[in-house]
């Protein structure tokens, strides 16, 4: 079974999620902006999910997380819980 490794960042916005990406894309540590801004509990680690296998998180999560290009930053991924920017950091097949 395929597992992945991810972190994330969940916001209430769209917009404050496009603006975060920027801030990352611009040099920004996901971690660090993970901890300042993440409305998730896994915020307070830098966003870190851990490995988990496919369902296990929400179906648009689960897309993103088993098919995106390992240390991208995916998103704005729209989830039930909000917007969320995605990075794989690990995938096995």
């Amino acid at each position: 079974m395929a597992l992945a490794t991810a972190r994330h960042i969940l916001v209430d916005t769209e917009e404050q999620c496009l603006d975060l990406k920027a801030q990352i894309e611009a040099g920004a540590d996901f971690g660090d902006i993970a901890k300042a801004h993440s409305n998730c509990p896994s915020g307070r680690s830098g966003g870190d999910l851990g490995q988990f296998g496919p369902g296990m998180m929400v179906p648009e999560f689960d897309k993103v997380c088993f098919s995106a290009e390992i240390g991208s930053v995916e998103g704005p991924v729209k989830t039930q819980f909000g917007y969320h920017l995605v990075q794989v950091t690990d995938r096995t097949a």
